[in-house]
Formats: structure tokens, sequence, C-alpha cells
């Protein structure tokens, strides 16, 4: 009797290994390898009591959290991480690493249908790409879970997916190496050990990933969340702060350490002593250094920007050693070292520094007044001032990131969206604070979303099937969001009136108005207001909150502080004045003349997550719910305590049953008719008719009984597990019949097949015998192979042959066939070239010639020409009507080539003046409004030049004896590269532009000379230089 063996591998995959012979004895599974084939996800039925179910919907007793529990535990035993919740990813860290992240692994979920294969972050990722692809429709990919649970390690998975499996060109793949590089580099500057995760993200982070028409990455751009500002400052006991500070410190080279005056010792810096936990054994530091250092030149960072941001960082460490001494009123700084370090790698006056972080500027009556501080009130400044230099410059960061990122092609500005939110989950500690209060907020509003979206799309598809569709009970977690935001007596709304109104507000008043204004709320308490069981439990200093995931105590101490996020006006006045070019972009000058007072950071928090609900509603979602199996980060322990705690904060049991309100389980016609049909005569081997009634003709013969099914358009709809189950054992049964018969029908064909066996065995032989003699001389022993390896090669080159003169694939010949294939090359290309010549129009062609001249005179030499070369040169820039009547009657019977608008900059004091550059069969004339200003004949024109970077000036020069002439014209077009070429033509001067680095001399006339000084910059300026000079800043868009 022949066994039906099944495999399950690391996925929770079901394999099917192949007979001795290579053969398969499932007709109804889809291929996948030679090594087996790739069952449908029902297939993991068989095993259910093992391994669990791999779609928590298809729980008996789903309304069970123990049995909830149960599953998960039974999968994480098996290695099995992934399991679903109908659509919903929900993920448990393994804490090891897992073969099933590679390119193979990739492929096997590349393009196949979500449930064909087994839960799996790729099938996630794959699902909705292609429902991008398909529908056209933006998607958005929300992951959360605790700290620890393996937030970024997921994100981090589906931006590997897409980075392997989308369509690539060399830009795109200079965008997919950007968006991977992006994750050390915010994580070095984001991330910290904590007692739940050495590598836990500070902050929330979402990430729209922009693909064009090909479905190709080409773009990017990043939003950030509430970065944990505290951390700089304080850390809790076995904490750390930002991990950039410690790469920095183990990874810096001498030199460099050196220059910013820092020690290799993270003990001898205040801001990494507090958490008594400068090393962890998990993490090298040193190698991350190397790791962000390199990320940093990926993603486009000059050597002056890391100089100036590790400039940054290191002045935070030397403002965390600024000691003070004094008399209590009056605070003084008793050492200057750090002050000398901090003006040097600040670029700011030491002495006024050392004012500010010792007085307080108060205006009064219109008069300036400097009031000293005393030691807690300096301390608070020095902290202060840390805070907002770490926090402004994170957010330049990812602005910087934004910009490497940005999708920049003109031609196509259309392109689709997957988001990616990495956002921190329910957060319940010993001591609750302002952060986690924001944290817990955001995640209420993602729960509301998350629930209204999951009925929303299940009541959708019942209706698109024709289901009538019974309303479903759940808690609307509204009142809550309601309780927090609510204007004017939400707690955002009573938390910033204590801090804006005058008088002595404090936490404790704060709490008191809480307790005035929301105090008869069903989900709010305090310790007042409580029972006394509940008093018992909760500080005088505590308010609690009813979240839907459960009840939490937050500790108002520190609430009004975190909320204002103030930074004193001398401390902003001295960084307004910085030489850092970053800190100059993070301090705006205007923050000293604007009078209004900046929003409070909970009001800041709750503007940003009103837009991300915007950018998330307008969508379609999936999830990824992340969970944390231990709190010690052990492979292979399952904490059910902890893990309850996790699938109730997640609301998972929330989610099922929303999901189970109906129907378990749902399939499409064509796959549960392929996978069933054997257990019907009517419907084996295949069904004729049309797939409704074939599932109706399978379903009455398997016995359902009308409440256990529906028929919608194109799908069953299932209602309980236990009849899947009871049709998948069915199925199991009826396997091993049809393999008991397939068995004795080979054995009876293996009896006739004797003669063709012998037969086959002898032309095996010849080809091992072939293989063997291959490099040999052509003879009697190997013809037969070299033969057929001819053949093979012919017949795959036909079946590959380029499709385009811009494809150079071609299949590697074998040895004896090289020559032979170069020439069939050279012959493909010239018919390739030949007919693709055919077919070009003339206006096409003269297209092609124009791109040429500009190729031949630009690449590689001028920064902005790869911008230009997928935009077509067009004839003009402007039309007829866009030139005074006056000018065209000026030029008479003279027949205009180009025209297009420019800027010419005068000769004395480079005033920018508006012009139009119109090139004729003879001249060049500049034209301003009715009148020509200027004729430069094309044989009168010496040279023209033009600068290296990316602006747009260009020099047309003149003999400096042609008294028609009032010397060179220094002019500026949008369209450079195509203006200059368009000159270069229509003058015959191809030869005569000169790219210069550096500067340009010009005539101004009666032989006095102009100089132009061109350099590289973060935008385009223009302006008039002390020196006299006209100085161009460029920003440089393209290494060379």
């Amino acid at each position: 009797m022949m066994e039906l063996k099944i495999q399950l591998i690391p996925t929770g995959e079901i394999i099917l290994p192949p007979g001795k012979n290579g053969e398969n004895f499932c007709h109804n599974c889809k291929v996948v390898a030679s090594d087996g084939v790739r069952a449908m996800m029902e297939s993991a039925l068989t095993a259910r009591d093992r391994v669990g179910v791999q779609d928590f919907v298809l729980l008996e007793n789903y309304t069970s959290e123990a049995a909830f529990i149960e599953n998960l535990r039974k999968r994480f035993k098996e290695n099995l991480i992934y399991t679903y919740i109908g659509s919903v990813l929900v993920s448990v860290n393994p804490y090891k690493d897992l073969e099933i992240y590679t390119k193979n692994h990739m492929e096997r979920y590349r393009g196949v249908n979500f449930y064909e294969v087994s839960p799996h972050i790729y099938a996630v990722a794959d699902n909705s790409y292609r429902s991008m692809r398909t529908e056209g429709k933006d998607q958005c990919i929300l992951i959360s879970g605790e700290s620890g649970a393996g937030k970024t390690e997921a994100s981090k998975k589906i931006l590997q997916y897409y980075a392997i499996t989308c369509p690539a060109s060399e830009q795109v793949q200079t965008v997919k190496d950007r968006l991977l590089q992006s994750n050390p580099v915010l994580e070095a500057f984001g991330n910290a050990k904590t007692l739940r995760n050495d590598n836990s993200s500070r902050f929330g982070k979402y990430m729209d990933i922009q693909f064009d028409f090909k479905g190709a990455p080409v773009g990017g751009h990043i939003i950030n969340y509430l970065l944990e500002k505290s951390r700089v400052v304080h850390q809790n006991h076995g904490e750390r702060n930002f991990h950039i500070f410690y790469q920095l410190i183990e990874g810096g080279e001498e030199d460099l350490l050196r220059r910013l005056g820092l020690e290799r010792s993270p003990l001898q810096y205040q801001y990494l002593v507090k958490g008594n936990c400068p090393k962890v054994s998990s993490i090298n530091d040193r190698s991350d250094w190397k790791v962000v250092r390199k990320a940093l030149t990926v993603i486009g960072f000059n050597e002056d920007e890391v100089e100036e941001l590790l400039n940054i960082i290191a002045s935070v460490l030397h403002l965390g050693n600024v000691q003070y001494g004094g008399e209590e009123g009056s605070a003084c700084i008793t050492s200057d070292t750090q002050i000398k370090y901090l003006a040097r790698l600040l670029g700011v006056n030491g002495s006024v520094l050392t004012e500010a972080l010792t007085h307080k500027k108060i205006i009064a009556k219109g008069e300036e007044l400097m009031s000293p501080l005393n030691l807690e009130q300096a301390s608070s400044a020095r902290d202060a001032l840390s805070k907002a230099v770490y926090g402004r410059t994170f957010t330049w960061l990812v602005n910087k990131i934004n910009a490497s990122l940005a999708y920049t092609d003109d031609s196509h500005k259309h392109y689709s969206v997957i988001g990616l939110l990495d956002i921190y989950g329910f957060e319940v500690f010993q001591h609750n604070s302002f952060e986690q209060f924001c944290i817990n907020y955001c995640n209420e509003k993602l729960q509301q979303l998350f629930i209204e979206l999951t009925l929303k799309s299940e009541q959708e598809e019942y209706e698109a099937e024709g289901i009538t569709w019974e309303p479903v009970q759940y808690f609307n977690n509204k009142i809550i969001c309601d309780l927090v935001e609510e204007k004017f007596k939400g707690i955002i709304s009573i938390l910033d009136e204590e801090c804006l109104r005058p008088g002595d507000a404090s936490d404790f008043t704060f709490l008191e108005k809480l307790e005035d204004t929301v105090g008869g709320h069903p989900h709010f308490v305090t310790h007042k207001l409580a029972d006394g069981k509940t008093r018992k439990v909760m500080g005088r200093e505590e308010f609690r909150l009813l979240h839907y995931a459960g009840e939490v105590n937050y500790n108002v101490n520190g609430f009004l502080d975190k909320n204002n996020d103030l930074l004193f006006r001398n401390l902003k006045e001295v960084m307004v004045m910085s030489e850092n070019n970053i800190l100059t972009q993070c301090f705006d000058r205007e923050e000293l003349s604007d009078k209004k007072r900046p929003d409070t950071a909970a009001t800041q928090f709750k503007a940003s997550l009103a837009k991300l609900m915007e950018i998330l509603m307008s969508k379609e979602p999936s999830y990824v719910r992340c969970i944390k199996p231990n709190d010690s980060k052990q492979a292979g322990r399952f904490d059910e305590v902890l893990i309850r705690h996790q699938v109730k904060y997640l609301g998972l049991m929330e989610n099922l049953r929303v999901r189970r309100a109906g129907f378990a389980y749902r399939r499409r016609y064509e796959v549960f008719l392929q996978r069933y049909k054997s257990l019907c005569p009517d419907t084996w081997p295949n069904w004729q008719g049309k797939l409704a009634d074939g599932v109706s003709t399978l379903v009455k013969h398997l016995g359902y009984k009308p409440e256990e099914y529906k028929l919608g358009r194109s799908k069953i709809f299932i209602r309980f597990p236990k009849t899947l189950f009871a049709t998948e054992d069915a199925l199991e049964t009826r396997k091993h019949s049809l393999a008991t018969k397939l068995q004795a029908g080979w054995k009876d064909n293996v009896n006739l097949s004797k003669p063709l066996f012998y037969s086959c065995s002898s032309v095996i032989l010849r080809f091992v015998k072939g293989f063997i003699y291959r490099h040999k001389e052509r003879c009697p022993e190997n013809e037969y192979f070299l033969d057929y390896v001819r053949y093979s090669f012919l017949m795959n080159l036909r079946r590959n042959l380029p499709k385009n003169v811009l494809d150079k694939s071609w299949p590697t010949p074998p040895a004896a066939l090289k020559e032979a294939s170069e020439h069939l090359r050279k012959l493909c290309m010239q018919n390739m070239v030949w007919s693709y010549c055919k077919k070009i129009s003339p206006e096409w062609k003269h297209q092609m010639e124009q791109k040429m001249i500009a190729s031949e005179l630009f690449k590689d030499k001028k920064d902005n020409y790869p911008q230009s070369v997928p935009k077509l040169f067009v004839s003009t820039r402007l039309n007829g009507e866009d030139i005074n009547p006056k000018v065209l009657q000026a030029l008479g019977s003279e027949k205009m080539k180009y025209a297009v608008p420019v800027t010419k900059y005068d000769r004395k004091g480079y005033k920018p003046r508006p012009r139009q550059l119109l090139l004729t069969g003879s001249s060049a004339i500049i034209a301003e409004e009715g009148k020509l200003k200027q004729r430069i004949d094309y044989g009168a024109l010496k040279g023209i030049s033009v600068s290296s970077l990316s602006d747009g000036l260009f020099v047309l020069h003149v003999p400096s004896d042609d008294n028609k002439q009032k010397g060179d014209v220094v002019l500026q077009s949008d369209h450079v590269i195509e203006t200059l070429t368009k000159i270069a033509i229509c003058a015959e001067k191809i030869n005569n532009i000169n790219i210069n680095q550096g500067s340009i001399k010009f005539t101004v006339g009666q032989g006095k000379e102009g100089i132009i000084d061109f350099t590289p910059g973060s935008e385009l300026l223009v302006a008039k230089a002390k020196n006299g000079h006209l100085s161009v800043t460029a920003p440089r868009l393209n290494s060379r």
C-alpha cells in the first residue's frame, strides 16, 4: 500500500513529497518546486490537532480566549509564528532566526492568492502590492504591538520583499537602496535599549512607498510621530539613551573623537550613565556605526552634512556634562571646558551661551530684563536645550531622507502608494506618564479605525456577493476618544488650558480640573472619586482611564512640563545665531518675532494623529498584529499571562468576534470546487457546467444543511468551522482511496512498459557517456550529447530572443557554440535596429538627433543632465500669443526656430530681469515686451559658458571690440539643457560650449571683467556677493 506522506515546513506550509520516480499523487495541488508540491491552505487542517488552525476564524470556540491562546501556543511550538484572523496577520516574535525569509520563500508568495499559501508577512506584502496594481487603489499596512514584539523587523521584511520582487532599473535600484538604508539611520537616531526590547523604536513612523505605472518603487516619504525626547536627558535603570551616542563613542575614529572632544567611554557622560547600562550583549555598537556611516552616504549626505550632524550629537553629550554651582538663587557654570567645546561644535558665541544657560530673558513693559536662574531652573534649561536640539535635528534628519527619496520625474506625476505604519502599541507600565497617555490615545484612535474598516470590509463583501448583512454588536470606543480629544471639555483641552492660564498652575491643579470637568465620565476615575477598593491601588497623583484594552493609571507628575515643551527665548536666540547649517534650519529666526504661542505637544500630536487617520482612511488597509511571547527574549518560551495581556490590548478577540459574526469561511467557487470535487461522483473528475451549479451539487451530496452555508455570486460562505473540518477529513480519506487506485494502475503500467524501459535506459547511458566526453573533439562517444546541447541552446534562444534594442539579455551558449552565438547576436541586433529605424517618424528622428547632441555636450559634465533625459525637447517654449506683436513685426520675414522665457542679469548690480530668448536662422535675439533689446549674430558668438552644477545660468560671449554689443550676456533658463542644445544646433557652435567648475569670467563692457562663482548647496540661490561677484548656489542632484 502506498502511503500519502505529508511534510510540514517552517512556514506551516504542507508539502506532499514526490515518489521515487518523481511522480506526484495529488491533482488538486499547485507545483512549487521539484522537491514537492504546495497544497492549499486548507491542507493544514488535517494536522490541526497538532499545529492548530492557520486562521483563528476556523476556531470552533471562537469566543474563548483560552482556545485562542492555545492555538497560538500550538503553532509557536512548531515554529509557526504567523496566523490569520481573516485577512489580519498575527505575528509572534520567535526570538531566533527562522529560515523562512529567503528569496525562494519570496518567490513562493509572489503573485499567489492570499489563501493559497500558509500565513506569512510576505503574503500580506504581496496581497497589498497586487491589490494596488490590479485595483489601482492606494494601500497601507498597519503594524502594531508593544515594544519587543517585532514591529520594526516586520516593516523591514516588507521593505526587503518589495526591494527583491519588484521590477528594477538603475534609478529604481538607487531608490530601493535608499529605502532600505533609511532604516539603520532612523534606528540609530530614534531607537534605544529599553527594559523590554534592545532595539525599541522610540518614535512612531509612517512611510509611503511610491510605485510607478510599471510597479517599480520610485520614491518614498516618511512622517515621524512623538519622538521620546525625554530619553535624551533621562533613562530608567537598565535602559540606554539613543543608539547613535554609543555608536559614535565606540565606533568613531580616534581623529573624529579628538575633534569632537569625546572620550571612548560612555561612563564619562551624564546623559549616558543614568540607566547604568552602557553595553548590551546583543548590540555591537562599533559594527552598527560602520553600517550607519555607509547608510548616510547611500542616502546622499555629503561630508559637510555628516560633520555638522555629528557635531550636534557630540554637543548634546557635552551639554549633559555642564555642571552648575553658585548660590541657591543664582546658578553659575563651574567649568569652561564644556562651553568651549559647545561653542565650537554648535558654532555659537561661548559667553552668550553661558549667559543663556544661567539666565532667563523677561520682557516687562517693553523692556528686556535678564533674571538669574537657580540651580534647579538652570539644570532644567540645559536639559530643555538638549531635548530641543536633538528633537529638531531628528526632524531635520527625516526631512533630509525624504528629500533623497522624493519622486522627481515630472513626466509621470501619477504614482501609486503603499503605506507602512510602524507605531507603538498599547503601553501599560508600573509608572505611566504623558508619553503613555499619548501612545494609548493613539491606539484608541487606531482601534476605532480598525473596527470601522473591518466592519466596512465585511459588509462590502457580503453586499457584493448578495448575502444578507446582519448588524454586529461591538464595543464602540468613540466614547473614550471623545473623553481625550473633545474640544473644550476633553482631557487634552483641559491640559492645554492649565498650561496656558496665568497664575500658579501645576500638575495637581490639572488633576483637580479633570475631577471637576470629567469626574462623572464612566471611563474616568481618580483616587478622590474612587471607591475604597480602588483607592488602595491608586496614588493621589493619578487618574485612571478605562481604555478598550483595559484600565491604565496615569501619574500627572510632569504632564504640564512635557506638554508645554518650552525653550527659554534667549536659548532660542543663541541657536538662531548658530553657524551650524543644520541648526539654522532647525531654529527658524521667525520663531523669535512670532508673538503666537506655539501649540502644545498634546495638541500637535492630536493634529498629526487626525492627519494620519485621514491618510489611512484614504487607503485600503492590511493589518499585522505583533505579539511578544516573553519578557526575557528567550526562544521557545511561551508566557501565557503576558500573551493574554497582549491579546486583550491588541483587541484581537474583538476583531475575531466581528469577523466571525457571520460566516467563518468563504472561498471562490473555482477554488472550492477544484479542491473538493473528488468527494462527489457528479463533480469528479471534472465539472462541465456553471461553477455555482457544481458547488451546489457538491455541497448537497456532502449533506450540508441550509443553515450551514450560503451561495453568493462568486463565493461559497460556510458558517461553522466544523462543517469545513468534516469536509477536509472526508477529502483526506478520499485521497487514500485514490492513491490505492493509482498504485494499482501504476503496477499494471510498469508490467506493460518493460521493453520501453530498456530502450530508455540505453538512451540515458549514451547521454551520460557523452557528458563525460563533452570536452573532447567530436567523436562517436559524445556526438549525441553535443547535438542535444546545441539543439537545446538553439531552442532556448528561439524562446528567449531579445524583445527590443534595449534588451541586452542573451542565453549563455555552450563552449562549442560561442562563436556562432556571437554571430547570431550581432545579426539579431542588426535586424532589430533596422526594424526600429524603419518605424521612426521624421519628428522622432529629429528628437533623437537633438538628444544625441545634448548627450555629447552634457553627459557626465552637467549635474542636471540626467533629469533632462526622459523629458522630450519641444519645438518652442513660447507660442505666438506669448510674444509681443511688435517683436514679431520687427523680426519681419525671419523664421523663428525656438523661443524660451529667460532671466537676464544686469551687468551692473546683477538685477534679474524677465526676458525672452528668440532663435532665428541667423541670430539669437533677446526681447523685452515690445522691444528687441539685443541681437547676437551667430557668426559673432564666440562661445557659451555654463557651470557643471544644476543651475540654469549660462553666458553668451561676444567680441569685446564689437560696438553693437554691450558685453557678454548672462541668462538663466528653467530648461537650460534644451535651450543650450537648440543654440548649439542653430548657431553651429557644438564645439564652443564650455562647462566650467568653480567660476565663469565674462566681459562686462569697455574692457571690464565680471565673475560668477558657483558653489554646491541645499537650494538654488542667485545673489550679488560682498566681493562684487555674482554668487550662485545650486543643489547637487547627481554625484559624478
